[in-house]
């Protein structure tokens, strides 16, 4: 799913169906990645269990004390549903100063 929700880049979402165990693995392989906006943990049904929203520079100041909790969780379900927004920055182009279309 892609939609222009700002100004700041396309943003689009991505859906990984992970295991109990491998949901931790997962996610801090998501956020080195970069570019990520807000995590949601769903369950086989799609019920949200967690969402966790992101900003630059607060994942490594708070994000430590969350695995704990997005561990229990995990361990709670056998099959999860990893829900990642994800910003695409926007191409400028310095002459026109107009977004450039890919």
């Amino acid at each position: 799913m892609t939609a222009d929700k700002d100004a700041g880049g396309r943003v689009r979402e991505e859906q990984f169906r992970v295991t109990g165990d491998a949901v931790i693995t997962t996610i801090k392989g998501l956020l080195h990645e970069g570019n990520i906006r807000r995590i949601t943990l769903k369950n086989d049904e799609g019920k949200i269990l967690f969402e966790i929203p992101l900003t630059v520079g607060v994942v490594s100041a708070i994000f430590f004390p969350v695995w704990a909790a997005i561990g229990a969780v995990a361990a709670l379900a056998a099959n999860l549903i990893i829900v990642v927004e994800k910003v695409d920055p926007v191409k400028v182009d310095p002459v026109a100063e107009k977004p450039v279309d890919k």
